[in-house]
């Protein structure tokens, strides 16, 4: 193979990866919980590219893992349990309803070092369950970037406009980038690359919004540049995002 050769074969090399997005995942087994039978949920923690369905990269022991109700944050990191998907490690955890109410579970993940780009990735995600409330449904957890829902981020049709607010240190962040992919759960194939990952630019006022064209989880992520202390103690480069997952169902 030629020089030419290898730097163009080099060159489609970064522009696939560069059609990969990171994605945290916090999964619950339900977005709203039935007021009779199991009033429990089970949540899947992963790192992944959703809509290609993986890679999946390993993930460190979590910074933060709660759920926000009523005003109040309660520790759930005890409650996570390790697990393999595809040999990387990931996290599973349970949680029971005592009373009705809104619940944000959300989590900070430890730093990903992305040798590709040469920086962290730190994605602080959330999710939204209701379990017989329809209240609250837009209180913050304080992250230094989050998505404050517009539209209620569970009981979704297909096809429903999902709005937010991207915010920084709780102010909005005009003109943010918030990419949006779906878990292909379907195995479905793309026409091409940028099909993968739907990319949406805030307003002036951090405003944004993109309509969902299809049942499943769909998954939100204001991207922000910044800097984190590393493992050696040194502050570091960072992709600082705040996540959003909102499930949608077909009107049958």
């Amino acid at each position: 193979m030629t020089l030419r050769s290898l730097a163009l074969a080099f060159g489609l090399a970064c522009l696939a990866g560069s059609a990969s997005a990171h994605f945290q995942e916090l999964i619950p087994s339900t977005d709203v919980v039935p007021d009779d039978g199991d009033r429990s949920v089970k949540l899947s923690l992963v790192f992944t590219h959703p809509f290609e369905g993986g890679p999946t990269m390993d993930m460190g022991q979590p910074v933060e893992f709660g759920v926000l109700a009523g005003g109040k944050k309660v520790d759930l990191r005890s409650s996570l349990t390790p697990k393999a998907i595809d040999g990387r490690k990931a996290f599973e955890a349970s949680y029971k309803f005592d009373r009705p109410g809104d619940y944000v579970f959300y989590l900070q993940p430890a730093p990903y070092w992305d040798a590709a780009e040469k920086h962290f990735l730190v994605h602080h995600t959330k999710v939204v369950v209701d379990f017989g409330a329809g209240e609250q449904w837009d209180q913050l957890v304080g992250s230094p970037v989050e998505i404050r829902p517009l539209s209620r981020p569970y009981g979704m049709w297909t096809g429903n406009l999902f709005r937010g607010v991207a915010l920084k240190d709780g102010k909005p962040l005009p003109y943010a980038r918030v990419e949006i992919e779906w878990i292909n759960d379907a195995k479905f194939k793309a026409p091409s690359d940028p099909f993968n990952t739907q990319v949406v630019k805030a307003d002036q006022n951090g405003v944004f919004a993109y309509a969902m064209p299809r049942a499943g989880w769909w998954g939100f992520n204001v991207l922000t540049d910044g800097r984190i202390k590393g493992p050696d103690g040194k502050q570091a480069d960072a992709e600082i995002g705040g996540t959003i997952w909102v499930k949608t169902v077909d009107m049958k």
